[in-house]
């Protein structure tokens, strides 16, 4: 950060001496305009000749491209009102670029992808209140970027299964492909599977072309099957169409299904009787029971494991899966106050699975029974979240300050936990560095404070003010922004702002539906993705 603010002052020390030393020579361009024609004017006189040998001009064309990789879109934009030579290189030199896909940006295609010759990653996002791109934008972008290897469309409500499927011809290097609010149906995403081999990663959100009901047309497998590694299905009425996708990529590690309809067990034991390498599995909100977790204990490299809000879901399940998925290193379980999964199911974890490290537990009562038993028996367990939970109190946080050494970071919601937890956490968990303690309202600011005294390199967040809203039963899940593929960047074109973050639906909706989850780890730490 501080080397790329050095280069930009830099930049703009170049730019003014720019200015001065033409000024010098000409007094009278005094006009803006005339000044902005002497910044970008290329021609270099014989006085400029002379500067010395460590002048930035002189640096060769590759030289400035590997600097702009290291800059931040703002001061990208900046060098490249230095002259033409920077705004040629600068351009040349672009992989990313987030667009407005508003229908006017087919009129700029041409002239914009000619400066921007060399991006493999873009973005275009429409709000949902303008008239998008269409075909015809999508095909002539397409064949300006045959080597663009990640897309993410939003909102792009005119493009159709025709404007895919020429789209896919074009780009068949295609690795990985972000999709939300769009209305191109199952033949568009055929013909992505079937012309782009080298598809990696694909996310589908909101995907409204599909048909529903017995009408629905399969997707997949096509050649993507070969290659696909990370599947994510949001808020699809149909998403069991893309079981023969899933089940025929063999070389799938990670599968997320949200608030996805229909019965999910049955396909499950078909996926997992297929695919053998699956690492990270997320399921919420899903129709799926016992018979589904049964099915993914089969995975016996399965690392990750997400069950969120599937009521159907018991101890029984989830002994399974930790019976048979020794290698689990990351559990994440909101039970949603159903009670059917509690002490007996987190027994079964710490009796199968001694490699865990992250363990969430939303709307589950467990006691200090199995807290100690995963404490003793999950050595490596470095953080844990303990929300909405009526059965962890002061005891439960005692056992944990005895018996979890390795722990890390810790995060209290919504439990009967007082000053006395608090003060057990200042003598316990030698290697704690940061404690979230939120909507406890048996802790005290002194409680607080007196473990942040007691223990000066621990970070201690307490969070008494909010106002209690809903409990884990009820909380709202959303999205993580940074699933799939991210595909960003800024380019000089004015892309004006798709979110709706201003408007008051969107705040309340932020506040309202955050996960549990989100706000253990998000703002308690930023924990490193492995998948």
């Amino acid at each position: 950060m501080g080397q790329s603010h050095s280069f930009t002052a830099g930049v703009a020390n170049l730019r003014r001496d720019n200015v001065v030393n033409h000024s010098c020579r000409s007094m009278e361009a005094k006009d803006p305009k005339e000044l902005r024609v002497l910044l970008t004017e290329t021609k270099v006189d014989d006085d400029e000749q002379e500067w010395g040998s460590g002048d930035i001009l002189i640096l060769p064309d590759a030289c400035l491209a590997c600097i702009f990789q290291f800059l931040g879109s703002g001061d990208r934009k900046q060098c490249s009102l230095v002259c033409r030579r920077w705004l040629e290189i600068e351009g040349q030199s672009r992989h990313r670029l987030s667009l407005n896909a508003q229908s006017e940006l087919l009129s700029v295609v041409p002239s914009l992808f000619s400066r921007f010759d060399s991006v493999t990653k873009l973005s275009l996002k429409c709000d949902r209140r303008s008239v998008s791109i269409g075909d015809d934008g999508l095909i002539l972008i397409s064949l300006r970027c045959q080597n663009l290897t990640r897309l993410k469309l939003r909102s792009c409500r005119q493009l159709t299964d025709l404007g895919m499927a020429s789209f896919a011809k074009n780009c068949k290097g295609l690795k990985r492909l972000s999709c939300g609010s769009c209305t191109f149906g199952a033949k568009g995403m055929n013909a992505l599977v079937d012309n782009c081999s080298s598809l990696e990663e694909l996310s589908v959100k909101r995907l409204r072309g599909i048909s529903t009901g017995a009408a629905a047309e399969p997707i997949g497998p096509g050649l993507a099957a070969l290659s696909l590694k990370f599947i994510c299905l949001k808020d699809l009425y149909n998403a069991q169409c893309f079981g023969p996708l899933i089940m025929g990529s063999k070389n799938l590690t990670t599968v997320k299904l949200f608030r996805c309809s229909g019965d999910w067990d049955r396909l499950l034991e078909l996926v997992t009787d297929h695919v053998e390498g699956l690492t990270e599995v997320h399921l919420e909100r899903l129709q799926v029971s016992d018979a589904g977790l049964a099915a993914l204990s089969r995975c016996q490299n399965l690392e990750i494991l997400h069950i969120l809000k599937t009521p159907d879901c018991s101890n029984s399940g989830l002994i399974s899966v930790a019976e048979n998925c020794k290698l689990l290193r990351k559990l994440h379980i909101d039970g949603w106050k159903t009670n059917r999964i509690n002490d007996e199911g987190l027994i079964g974890v710490s009796k199968y699975c001694p490699n865990l490290q992250e363990l969430v537990l939303i709307g589950v009562n467990s006691t200090r029974v199995s807290l100690e038993l995963l404490a003793t028996n999950c050595q490596k367990l470095e953080r844990l979240a303990l929300c909405g939970s009526e059965t962890v109190g002061d005891a439960e946080i005692s056992c944990i300050a005895e018996k979890c050494t390795a722990l890390k970071k810790l995060c209290i919601k919504s439990c009967p936990v007082s000053d006395h937890g608090m003060e057990a956490l200042a003598g316990g968990c030698p290697n704690l560095v940061k404690v979230k303690v939120k909507k406890c309202r048996g802790v005290t600011g002194d409680g607080a404070g007196w473990l942040r005294a007691s223990r000066g390199s621990l970070a201690v967040n307490l969070d008494t003010t909010e106002v209690e809203s809903q409990d884990a039963a009820s909380d709202g899940v959303v999205e993580n922004p940074s699933v799939g593929s991210q595909v960003g960047g800024d380019s000089n074109v004015a892309s004006s702002s798709t979110s709706r973050s201003t408007s008051f639906k969107a705040r309340l909706g932020l506040i309202a539906g955050r996960n549990l989850v989100s706000c253990t780890f998000r703002k308690c730490s930023s924990f490193t993705r492995n998948r």
